[in-house]
């Protein structure tokens, strides 16, 4: 299990630290990258700009993407990820607390995997995050990587 990586996209630090934390409380001994913008995001996951001489040839396991990201949205990065073979079934979930019928309704137009509405209480985001990495790094089978 410790070969599977999540990626994080998440501007806000305070969210990034609580996440990283929910998942470490909930034992899991993976790696998780952070990246702080939509930009960032698809450098990272076709090695471009910054990331060009990143070494890891696998992409992540699971993308946890925020919507409300700055320079591209979460939604933009969604839209990219979906246009390319190398990602087209890479799992994401949307994790934001925009709560947009709209958002919501064209993510899974676009084919996310999940949206989740983060939570306001401190417990019940530590909780959620927690369920999210456990189900999506244990209990989850992915799809072949191409």
């Amino acid at each position: 299990m410790n070969d599977k990586t999540i990626l994080l996209v998440e501007d806000n630090p305070q969210d990034e630290v609580l996440t990283l934390r929910a998942l470490r409380k909930a034992n899991l001994a993976n790696r998780i990258d952070v990246v702080r913008d939509g930009q960032q995001a698809l450098d990272y996951l076709f090695k471009q700009g910054e990331f060009a001489g990143r070494g890891e040839p696998d992409l992540p396991t699971v993308v946890l993407l925020d919507i409300n990201l700055p320079r591209l949205s979460g939604i933009e990065v969604l839209e990219r990820m979906r246009a390319e073979i190398l990602t087209e079934l890479l799992p994401v979930v949307i994790l934001t607390s925009a709560d947009e019928e709209r958002d919501r309704l064209r993510c899974y137009k676009l084919g996310v995997n999940s949206f989740v509405r983060k939570p306001v209480n401190f417990a019940d985001f530590i909780e959620t995050v927690a369920r999210l990495g456990v189900y999506w790094l244990a209990t989850n089978e992915p799809p072949p990587q191409p």
